[in-house]
């Protein structure tokens, strides 16, 4: 309604007449993707790594998960308690749809993948106690016995997810590729 009546969209400015994500919204989405830069590589590499290696990868790989994980869930309520900026006024209905289905996917990944992932751990036997601790020093408590039929369906289920994550990034990044360089409505400077 912001765009439709006149008034200036959320934190438009010289630099941003579109409107823009405010400070700490920009803080999770950017924190988000370093911690994906490191979570998701580690995660289709560790099956490839030495046995003498693998506990320092995965350590770092559950950390990074796990941070996803508490970011997203941040993010959330940030969302929640600060809306972001409308999509720009011209937008057709099949390009917000897209959008929002891309977006919310994301979110549900960033909170299901992390999950999924650390009670295969817990089910393989492996909580994050010890040289997995979350962070290298907290250990998580146990929850339950070593179960390898669950771990097996969890860990599959993981891999899954980690590849549907890969394909919504790319659907993330190519919408704002193709707003910035086709549309040139401003969405992708909303965020930098």
């Amino acid at each position: 309604m912001d765009g439709m009546m006149g008034a200036a969209p959320k934190g438009a400015d010289a630099a941003h007449p579109a409107g823009q994500y405010g400070a700490i919204a920009k803080l999770f989405h950017w924190l988000t993707l370093i911690l994906m830069l490191v979570a998701l590589p580690l995660g289709f590499v560790i099956q490839h790594i030495k046995d003498d290696s693998k506990m320092g990868f995965y350590a770092l790989h559950e950390s990074a998960g796990l941070t996803i994980l508490f970011v997203a869930l941040a993010r959330l309520v940030w969302r929640w308690l600060s809306p972001p900026p409308r999509p720009p006024v011209d937008m057709p209905k099949l390009l917000r749809v897209a959008s929002t289905a891309v977006h919310h996917s994301l979110y549900a990944m960033l909170i299901i993948q992390p999950l999924l992932g650390f009670l295969a751990t817990n089910a393989w036997g492996f909580p994050l106690q010890g040289a997995t601790a979350y962070l290298g020093f907290i250990d998580l408590p146990k929850f339950m016995d070593t179960w390898e039929g669950l771990a097996k369906i969890l860990s599959l289920l993981h891999s899954i997810g980690g590849w549907l994550i890969v394909v919504l990034l790319a659907l993330h990044i190519a919408g704002a590729v193709f707003h910035h360089t086709i549309r040139r409505d401003g969405t992708l400077m909303r965020m930098i």
